[in-house]
């Protein structure tokens, strides 16, 4: 007897929250969990791979800024770059 078959309804109701995997001998052979679990995990994967894009894209942005130039050495440089863009525009 397996432990899965020992323990059917603990794995049951772990897949009602989220997605069980069930390993032979060691590694990954299979996943069980409800629509529900299922679809949270889509939706939170989903999420994650946005975040993960963003952040990517405004590394990247960083990165340009600072190969272009446009950075500040200290919080006083802020205030003055800041100051001289309102100076312009108003």
């Amino acid at each position: 007897m397996t432990a899965l078959q020992r323990n059917i309804s603990d794995v049951k109701e772990a897949a009602r929250n989220e997605v069980v995997r069930i390993t032979e001998q060691g590694g990954s052979a299979f996943v069980f969990g409800s629509e529900e679990a299922f679809e949270k995990r889509i939706a939170a994967e989903r999420e994650d791979a946005a975040y993960e894009a963003r952040l990517l894209e405004a590394v990247g942005r960083g990165v340009a800024d600072i190969g272009a130039g446009r950075y500040a050495e200290s919080v006083d440089d802020v205030f003055r770059k800041a100051e001289s863009m309102r100076s312009r525009y108003a």
